[in-house]
């Protein structure tokens, strides 16, 4: 046990803060021949799995009026950063339903600050 713990922690880095709803924008590493480059893919994070050295996120758009998924591992050296977007506000761990939804219906609602207010006594 102790060899694989060892092994995962040469390759584990800081796990990005986001949760499933939320809108990410996702920058991954393209290799094309001998050239690199940063491509940005944006999208609804519909599911996260997984633990450790595998854990995974999922990523959904739409591009062209066709449905687009990516998986991604959240260790992947290939995995340049994370950044959000916009928070949603979700109720369940997997979003799966979105990809039956179209339009308006497919849209997660927005998380926005709502400060507590001070009671007068």
């Amino acid at each position: 046990m102790n060899a694989i713990k060892a092994v995962e922690e040469a390759y584990k880095k800081e796990k990005p803060p986001f949760r499933v709803g939320d809108t990410i924008s996702v920058n991954l590493k393209i290799k094309e021949g001998e050239k690199e480059r940063i491509q940005t893919f944006t999208g609804i994070c519909i599911a996260r799995r997984g633990g450790g050295i595998a854990e995974t996120f999922t990523v959904r758009k739409i591009s062209y009026g066709i449905g687009v998924e990516k998986v991604i591992p959240i260790h992947s050296p290939l995995l340049e950063s994370v950044k959000v977007v916009k928070e949603g506000v979700v109720r369940r761990a997997k979003l799966y339903y979105l990809r039956d939804k179209k339009g308006k219906a497919a849209k997660v609602k927005e998380k926005t600050f709502t400060g507590k207010k001070k009671k007068n006594t």
